[in-house]
């Protein structure tokens, strides 16, 4: 469009941002804010201007906010409730930093000790966007702390999950501690077992066979009651519910090898099969590590506590104080500023209300609310500062009821078959019933042969090579697509994947990006003075449209006279003695029976009368992520596709250019809507995978085969979900598709493999032609070849796909 001004390109030198002038300066250096020259000042003063030397721009713009919004962090009641060490002398508290990217955000933080003598140490932890502080708490307060980080432009994420945190050990210490334990007396047990490997005879005459002996069923007993004691239980409880997973024949091959051991020692035939059982515990666990590899920085199972902010400012007479969110009771007065979150049901006041529920419903254009208006927990204000009353607690809120509805919690134990599970079932049954056959046909010839092809049976039988290839493919899937900031729940998640047949989409927010509507003007090009009347006259209104039609245009404002505004209907006025109407077509005709002809969408719409003349109008549409057409074009081949959105219709048109008009599209849906749609999709007997990213979604997620959240950063706040996709990734969703679909692949060509390898292994164990030496180094033999399968498999399919 016309007419637009272009400033010469300074950038800020603390956080490269533009700058209009060189208003503020220090020697050669321009800042964008007087925020960014107090930094810079600040960081030079201590003598920690190397900051400026790690990355460019290395700075964050620091806050503008009044510093009084922390003062709740004043209250013991609340600081006792942040700090994770408290002894008197010293204070321990750590804080999630959404702004840490880069090496100068790492080194700044770390150097926090030299522009506060209160800091003791600080230290990052890069990947959780995480710094602990170490600070002395005679010298400096927790709030002091918070307003140095946020002036340095490190505000903390203080969230009101943060006041009811339960310390939760790592459910992974178990597992290392139970692969270190299996390793150590595998290595030493192998150590043992050297001689009869070499088969020393020297030794046979002396009391070593026997020490080693005893030393090794010693070492065997922690691998058998703690190191492999989850297979056991698992089995137990398996065939307590009547149900037979995987673990039942690995639990079996285990008693087998260690059971036989005990025996061949007990009666001095041989050293058993020791060293190949804690062998197989080990490398199952070491499986099991890497199929259960987290990402700790990221939390999947999320509530409404982690959205809403930890302090609100509540109005108390003529002062204004910073209270804690679930210090809010029903009559309090509060104020809201630009970008806030409203964290209670509430009746505006004062002030112009512009609400942005895109997160709570979906809809993308924010509402416009007046004085008496009920404005909802969850909503966000955009524009000025407004003020309401509290009518239901935080807990009562609309948007607290989403989370604690029975119906979005039905499926939240809800767990995914894997393959290998059902296989286990038929394959138990199979492995016990030849072992019955082999015993019932030996017993009554040899009993020796008899227990020797039986024990062969349970050894080699046990599915090692099926339990291994499982975790260790789907495991680095899940490495693969962590790789490309797709980051999984756990590794199930990707067989359920590999199974879906229908997707369905959200709009607002994961098709669309976060960023404001694309404005486009239909009529004739618009000149210089025409951009300053409209920019002039809309810069008046706090309505969405006049801001986004605001923020398109670069001119110096004039004055606005006789200035009007009705709601939904446009505003108007005297602009250098010009008349200038925005709004609906009959408001700028200034005619209330006149209709746009041919017109739809018209709240996407906006039209321009100047001096009584209709000028254009204004459209406003979505931007919709990059790349998503051919991602979407190549999914039609493979998947049954549909969108929800929250939103209104005005993007029909283009959503079925997008995906097809026979894809349903479905809009002003609510979150139980989209609860329900997806529960009618499912109910026919499809696999649904649901892709979304606001509040709206958190029901449809849950209920969904598979839920994926959309966020612009992974560690932003996403509803509970099996997996966040960064927003910048999503286009290569077919791509994951097919890798997810690869890995069920390779799991089956296992199962393939395991079951050809078994035949041939149970045919001569069975026989009595297999001893169970042979079984016990087969064992061990399969299990790598297994590793390097699944491992180098997934890898080549990924490279084939083309997200290694």
């Amino acid at each position: 469009m016309a007419g637009t001004i272009v400033t010469e390109e300074l950038a800020c030198t603390h956080c490269g941002a533009r700058c209009r002038d060189q208003a503020l300066s220090v020697g050669g250096d321009v800042f964008c804010c007087s925020g960014c020259k107090a930094v810079y000042e600040l960081l030079h003063s201590a003598e920690l201007s190397a900051y400026y030397g790690q990355a460019t721009p290395p700075g964050i713009k620091p806050s503008a906010e009044d510093s009084s919004r922390f003062a709740y962090l004043d209250d013991p009641a609340v600081s006792r409730k942040l700090v994770d060490f408290s002894d008197g002398e010293t204070d321990r508290v750590s804080f999630v930093i959404p702004q840490i990217h880069c090496a100068s955000c790492v080194w700044l933080l770390e150097n926090l000790y030299r522009l506060n003598p209160g800091i003791s140490r600080s230290q990052v932890n890069f990947l959780r966007r995480e710094v602990s502080i170490q600070f002395d708490p005679k010298i400096v307060t927790l709030r002091q702390l918070v307003e140095q980080l946020a002036k340095l432009g490190y505000e903390p994420r203080i969230r009101l999950e943060h006041f009811e945190r339960v310390e939760r050990r790592d459910p992974r210490r178990s597992l290392y501690l139970k692969v270190g334990v299996a390793g150590f007396c595998f290595a030493n047990i192998m150590l043992l077992s050297f001689p009869d490997y070499l088969n020393a005879r020297e030794l046979e005459q002396t009391l070593f066979p026997l020490v080693f002996r005893i030393a090794m069923v010693i070492l065997a007993l922690p691998v058998l009651f703690y190191s492999a004691s989850d297979y056991f239980r698992s089995s137990f409880y398996s065939l307590r519910s009547r149900m037979i997973n995987i673990d039942v024949p690995l639990a079996l091959g285990m008693a087998a090898l260690f059971g036989r051991s005990i025996y061949d020692i007990t009666i001095n035939a041989g050293p058993g099969f020791l060293d190949s059982f804690s062998g197989l515990v080990f490398f199952l666990l070491l499986g099991k590590l890497f199929q259960d590899r987290t990402y700790e920085r990221l939390s999947f199972d999320r509530d409404y506590k982690a959205y809403f902010p930890a302090s609100i400012t509540r109005r108390a007479g003529d002062s204004e104080i910073s209270v804690p969110v679930t210090g809010l009771i029903v009559g309090d007065r509060i104020i809201v500023r630009n970008q806030e979150i409203v964290p209670a049901d509430s009746i505006l006041i004062s002030g112009n209300g512009s609400i942005d529920y895109s997160f709570v419903t979906g809809e993308s254009t924010p509402r416009p609310a007046t004085s008496g208006a009920m404005v909802y927990a969850g909503g966000r204000q955009v524009g000025t500062t407004i003020e309401l009353e509290v009518v239901k607690e935080v807990s009562q809120s609309y948007l607290t009821s989403l989370w604690n509805s029975a119906t979005y919690a039905k499926d939240s134990r809800r767990s995914i078959s894997t393959v290998a599970d059902r296989f286990g079932k038929y394959f138990t049954a199979a492995v016990i019933l030849i072992a019955a056959a082999t015993a019932i046909f030996w017993l009554r010839r040899d009993v020796d042969i008899a227990i020797n092809a039986v024990t062969a049976v349970l050894i080699v039988a046990c599915p090692c090579a099926l339990a291994l290839s499982s975790p260790f493919v789907l495991g680095t899937a899940m490495r693969i697509l962590g790789s490309q900031n797709f980051f999984l729940k756990n590794a199930a998640v990707v067989e359920a994947m590999a199974t879906a047949d229908t997707i369905v989409f959200d709009k607002t927010g994961t098709l669309t990006i976060n960023e404001p509507e694309r404005l486009t003007f239909d009529g004739a090009e618009l000149s210089d003075e025409e951009i300053r009347l409209i920019k002039s006259l809309a810069r008046h209104s706090t309505h969405p449209a006049s801001r986004r039609i605001d923020a398109e245009f670069q001119a110096e404002p004039a004055a606005v006279r006789e200035y009007a505004e009705e709601s939904g209907m446009g505003i108007s006025g005297l602009v250098n003695g010009r008349s200038v109407r925005l709004g609906r077509y009959s408001w700028a005709v200034d005619d209330t029976t006149a209709s746009a002809n041919g017109s739809q969408g018209e709240g996407s719409v906006t039209y321009l009368a100047i001096d009584g003349q209709l000028r254009g109008k204004f459209r406003m549409n979505n931007r919709y992520r990059a790349g998503i057409e051919e991602t979407i074009r190549a999914l039609r081949a493979d998947y049954s596709l549909a969108v929800l959105s929250g939103d209104n219709a005005k993007e029909r048109g283009r959503l079925t250019d997008l995906f097809g008009a026979n894809t349903p599209l479905r809009f002003d849906q609510s979150p139980h809507d989209k609860l329900n749609a997806v529960d009618s999709i499912q109910s026919d007997g499809r696999r649904v995978l649901m892709i979304g990213d606001g509040l709206n979604d958190a029901g449809a997620l849950k209920a969904a085969t598979v839920g994926i959240a959309v966020s612009d950063q992974a560690i932003n706040f996403t509803p509970a979900c099996d997996g966040i996709l960064e927003a910048s990734q999503l286009h290569k969703l077919n791509k994951f598709l097919l890798l997810a679909r690869a890995s069920r692949n390779l799991i089956l060509a296992s199962i393939a493999i395991s079951i050809f390898y078994n035949v041939i292994g149970l045919a001569f164990a069975a026989s009595g032609h297999l001893s169970p030496l042979v079984s016990a180094i087969l064992m061990p033999v399969s299990s790598v070849s297994v590793v390097l399968f699944a491992t180098l498999g997934t890898r080549l399919a990924a490279r084939r796909i083309g997200v290694s």
